[in-house]
């Protein structure tokens, strides 16, 4: 059993639900997570689901240009963002400092060296 998340941008602009169970948590240090702060979980797309217009966000690439960092154009929170992982399946990358009644400290976090990359 899954279990539904509700998240937002501080404004409200931004909002989605998302379906699954949060194992762990990613703190990437690449140039744009090390300054956003997000501890990401990654998802398959399709248990994203929007509750706001996708318009709504704003997308921002870097480096490669293959991944989409969704974030707020209103209070410049970065919700979540958008991908293909190594096998090319669709993915969502989750802030979970964005869902509503996270305890983030029962949430185990690993440490990603994307500055490598």
């Amino acid at each position: 059993m899954t279990t539904k998340y509700r998240g937002s941008c501080h404004c409200g602009r931004v909002a989605f639900e998302v379906d699954g169970e949060i194992g762990s948590a990613l703190a990437c240090n690449c140039s744009m997570c090390q300054r956003k702060g997000s501890l990401l979980w990654f998802v398959p797309q399709a248990d994203l689901k929007l509750l706001t217009p996708e318009a709504s966000a704003s997308d921002y690439q870097f480096n490669k240009h293959v991944i989409h960092h969704r974030f707020c154009p209103v209070c410049g929170i970065h919700p979540y963002g958008e991908g293909v992982d190594p096998k090319g399946n669709k993915v969502a990358a989750i802030n979970v400092r964005c869902l509503e009644g996270i305890d983030l400290d029962k949430i185990p976090v690993t440490h990603f060296d994307g500055r490598a990359l």
